[in-house]
């Protein structure tokens, strides 16, 4: 429960701060799916956030 609802803020803040798109988070989470990690490295893996972006969840991840 408790990661499910971690990944839910890091979802929301990756839409509302970062604005990814829906279907970039889309893709993410598919390959979330079948490649479990982290989620930002995923993002960034597939091109759909920037290294500065990485930079700014993962200091978001550490401030939560």
């Amino acid at each position: 429960m408790i990661a499910s609802t971690h990944l839910t803020k890091l979802i929301r803040f990756l839409q509302e701060d970062l604005a990814i798109s829906a279907s970039s988070m889309a893709i993410g989470l598919k390959q979330l799916e079948n490649n479990p990690g982290p989620l930002p490295m995923i993002l960034w893996q597939y091109g759909l956030v920037t290294i500065e972006q990485l930079d700014r969840i993962y200091d978001w991840m550490d401030a939560a």
